[in-house]
């Protein structure tokens, strides 16, 4: 349940977002709103959404850690900016079945959790869109600057070191303010913020978390690849048509997952100060609309290894020889199990089967 004015909305628990306003005075309000429908969405659209992303994303990055791991290693700039892309989008999903389990449940994991929980989930959003940005920046060193692909460096790692100290400084306020409290019989993991900063500080963090998640990955990668295509249309004689594909498909994923996200995101923390949202059904919508942009945001971590293995022939190969490698070993295991077995119990068509690619 919600509560606000005649003159603008102001909340007393925000279901969407889950944040829990201490500063205002309960005596001034005169409407309820009540959000039964949206916190129904929630417990049916958010358990599934994420369960999805999360067993598809775990299975596309964790190829990507085991081709560097195991075969490819960390020979260049992009290499390593790639494998820390993939760590991030990881630690990320990690966070998504207690998301899915507080829908339905509410937070029974207690404090520390709930912490650390919101805490990772910041740092790694935000490290995945500064990761891409990296990567953009590298390609634009590469093709335009035609520095080729420079070996990985102190420097590129102290570039990945800072990356996620900035990326822990963005969730300092999950782990400050965040605790678990009861509302309508349930518990909820949200960030309580003091009463004389209460407005200020929320709004303040959500537009610097747009900044550094949004608004810089993207002019970045913008600025990077626009020189990088029109240094590739510009060059004789060379292949563009498949080059080109994929800027274009890394910057409109981007762009699609991320943009409607966070024009909610702003309107929503435009509205923390000037209370724009007076509507109750204008509420409900955008606490709706709000949900369904940020599972799509999130689907960008299952998007990353696709766009990323179409990337560069090279990586492909990799994949390919882990696959002819995983063949060759099966092939071997049945040989070895077919010679241990007597003729008496040898398969009654005579033949032993293997797996080949």
């Amino acid at each position: 349940m919600e509560l606000h004015t005649n003159s603008s909305l102001e909340y007393d628990y925000h279901e969407d977002d889950n944040e829990l306003n201490t500063t205002l005075d309960y005596s001034s309000f005169e409407m309820i709103c009540v959000k039964e429908e949206v916190r129904t969405f929630n417990r049916s659209f958010l358990p599934s959404f994420y369960s999805i992303v999360f067993l598809v994303g775990i299975a596309g990055n964790s190829l990507v850690v085991a081709i560097y791991a195991c075969v490819k290693k960390l020979k260049t700039r992009i290499d390593l900016y790639i494998m820390n892309l993939a760590i991030a989008d990881l630690l990320l999903l990690l966070t998504l079945p207690f998301w899915a389990a507080n829908a339905v449940h509410g937070w029974v994991l207690g404090i520390p959790l709930c912490k650390t929980t919101s805490a990772m989930y910041t740092m790694t959003f935000s490290a995945t869109m500064q990761f891409l940005a990296c990567i953009s920046v590298d390609r634009y060193n590469a093709i335009v600057k035609l520095q080729g692909q420079p070996r990985a460096s102190k420097q590129c790692s102290k570039t990945c070191s800072f990356v996620w100290i900035v990326s822990m400084l963005l969730c300092i306020p999950e782990l400050i303010f965040n605790t678990v409290k009861k509302y309508h019989g349930r518990s909820a993991c949200l960030p309580v913020f003091p009463e004389s900063l209460g407005t200020i500080l929320k709004a303040t963090v959500q537009i610097i978390e747009m900044t550094l998640s949004f608004a810089l990955p993207l002019l970045i990668m913008l600025v990077c690849y626009s020189a990088v295509a029109r240094t590739l249309i510009k060059c004789p004689n060379v292949k563009k048509s498949q080059p080109l594909k994929v800027l274009a498909a890394v910057v409109s994923v981007f762009i699609i997952t991320q943009l409607p996200y966070n024009i909610v995101k702003l309107w929503r923390a435009i509205d923390i100060i000037y209370h724009l949202i007076t509507d109750c059904n204008m509420s409900k919508t955008i606490d709706v609309v709000y949900q369904v942009t940020k599972s799509i945001a999130l689907f960008h971590t299952c998007l990353n290894p696709i766009l990323y293995f179409f990337m560069g022939a090279s990586f492909q190969m990799h994949v390919v020889k882990i696959a002819k490698h995983y063949g060759y070993w099966r092939r071997q295991r049945s040989a070895a199990i077919v010679e241990e077995i007597p003729m008496d119990h040898e398969d009654s068509t005579g033949q032993t089967s293997s797996f080949t690619i």
